[in-house]
């Protein structure tokens, strides 16, 4: 909890601490709370336009003059406990007469009740004040913060909600900033008088606003099907029967939130779709992680942005975080001369992954697997590793109905699925698919639709991979034999394949 922490860190004599934050009105709340616990202690707040404030003695003071802000620290008597809380104070930390004068009053405060507090809305430390400056995060509101605040909000409108709405729109605030909260909440109450029911759809709008400009996580829509996906019988019976596993009735019913899955196996054999089915299925919004995006150049900052994930996906929980490609951000993180950052991430992931006890169901895809460290396979990390392989024929003739059912839906008996099928051994369902765009292709350019004929005069230009990956291919089926993944398909269709390529 972000006020013991704080707390802890003021009696420690930690002189100086750096929160990063956008919610400044929020965090001086909090600080001002801890302030008055601990022996009622003085607050200075410094901006660089209005300098020092509430302070008759010194309103102005350092006005516009960062150097001037931190002498004034030494000025203030040595007995006395204070906190000097400084916005924005990021800015000019590359300045080196202030990062000389941060490093010395380091050394001073040690033995005097004062802390020195930088705000800033990311972490922007330069390499030389590293070992000085302490990071604390400040989390979002928590659900008791938020329904507070929609209690106020009524009581002020004198309308009441019902006890379901009101925790609809309690969980759908998660992830938000208190001040988004409090706008999004007056926004409705302008547009109509009152908070309603419908209010919710609005406040997941802002929500989607607010994860696109962090730009570490992405809201992604879905309309995927479980049905959608060919084949993959074993996966799609382990995902249904846990399907109501994110419900009150489990909690009571003793079972855990399930953790996730990591989804292995050859490129275009529908792990991405899968993902995106989960979300569908289970009624969960969908966050999409760009691990690439989480990498900074500056000190801490990659660490913080990999913390500011955690902590918004836990915000926004339950929903399901998909994690695509991650052999490829991973792979190889002993090796990687970035000063140790990749291996910071990495360690925070994974033992988040170990740890975590929020609702928050993750979905990671890879297709190297000997790529992957070994920490990530290891059990307690996901509830299951499965092995996504080649379809199988009747597989492939279950993917070419749903394509076709989409596509030509009034004329799907027009098409032999059992030929189709018979006839494009080794291709994965993205193959499959690139096919049929082929074949329209070719009908289209003729002014007429596309047949049976043209898919297979379309499949037969395509290689597949499994014969030009078919070591990569062989590895993975090793692999998985060895029952270190279970099969996401009934039967074992790929050995036949690779026997027969």
């Amino acid at each position: 909890m972000f006020k013991d922490e704080f707390e802890l860190l003021l009696r420690a004599r930690y002189p100086l601490i750096y929160i990063p934050t956008l919610e400044e009105e929020r965090v001086e709340e909090a600080i001002a709370q801890c302030a008055k616990t601990q022996g009622n202690r003085a607050i200075y707040i410094w901006d660089f336009v209005e300098g020092y404030q509430g302070n008759p003695t010194d309103a102005g003071a350092g006005r516009r003059n960062p150097l001037q802000a931190l002498e004034q620290v030494e000025k203030l008597n040595a007995a006395a406990p204070a906190i000097f809380i400084l916005r924005d104070f990021h800015r000019f930390l590359d300045d080196v007469s202030v990062s000389r004068k941060l490093r010395n009053l380091a050394r001073l405060l040690k033995s005097q009740p004062k802390n020195i507090v930088i705000l800033s809305p990311q972490i922007a430390i330069p390499e030389e004040l590293s070992e000085v400056l302490t990071v604390l995060e400040f989390p979002l509101p928590d659900r008791s913060e938020i329904r507070s605040e929609i209690d106020r909000l009524l009581a002020a409108t004198g309308r009441s909600l019902e006890s379901r709405i009101l925790d609809d729109m309690v969980r759908s605030c998660q992830g938000l900033s208190m001040e988004r909260i409090r706008r999004v909440l007056a926004r409705a109450i302008a547009t109509h008088g009152e908070l309603r029911s419908e209010d919710v759809e609005l406040i997941l709008e802002e929500k989607r606003q607010t994860i696109r400009q962090t730009q570490i996580l992405e809201f992604y829509p879905t309309t995927e099907q479980i049905s959608d996906i060919g084949g993959l019988d074993n996966l799609k019976e382990w995902l249904l029967r846990r399907g109501g596993a994110f419900s009150e009735r489990a909690r009571q019913y003793g079972l855990p939130h399930p953790r996730g899955l990591l989804l292995v196996g050859i490129q275009g054999t529908g792990k991405s779709l899968t993902a995106k089915a989960i979300s569908h299925h289970w009624h969960l919004p969908l966050l999409r992680l760009d691990v690439g995006r989480l990498f900074a150049g500056l000190v801490g900052e990659s660490e913080s942005r990999t913390r500011q994930m955690i902590q918004l996906a836990e915000a926004l929980a339950p929903c399901v975080l998909w994690i695509d490609e991650i052999d490829k951000a991973f792979g190889g993180v002993d090796s990687k001369g970035d000063g140790g950052t990749t291996s910071r991430v990495f360690g925070t992931f994974i033992t988040w992954l170990a740890e975590k006890n929020s609702p928050v169901f993750v979905v990671a895809t890879a297709n190297n697997i000997q790529a992957l460290p070994p920490e990530m396979l290891r059990k307690g990390r996901f509830d299951e590793i499965f092995f996504v392989g080649l379809p199988s024929q009747s597989e492939r003739e279950e993917i070419f109905t749903v394509h076709l059912s989409r596509l030509r839906p009034h004329n799907l008996k027009n098409y032999d699925l059992q030929r189709l099928a018979y006839e494009t051994p080794d291709f994965s369902g993205a193959e499959i698919e690139q096919a049929l765009i082929e074949a329209m292709h070719l009908g289209f350019s003729q002014n007429r639709d596309f047949t049976t004929d043209d898919i297979l005069e379309a499949a037969s230009q395509i290689v597949p991979l499994a014969r030009t990956a078919q070591e990569q291919i062989q590895l993975l089926q090793n692999w998985a034999a060895a029952g270190k993944a279970r099969m996401a398909s009934r039967g074992n269709s790929l050995t036949r394949r690779i026997q027969e390529i």
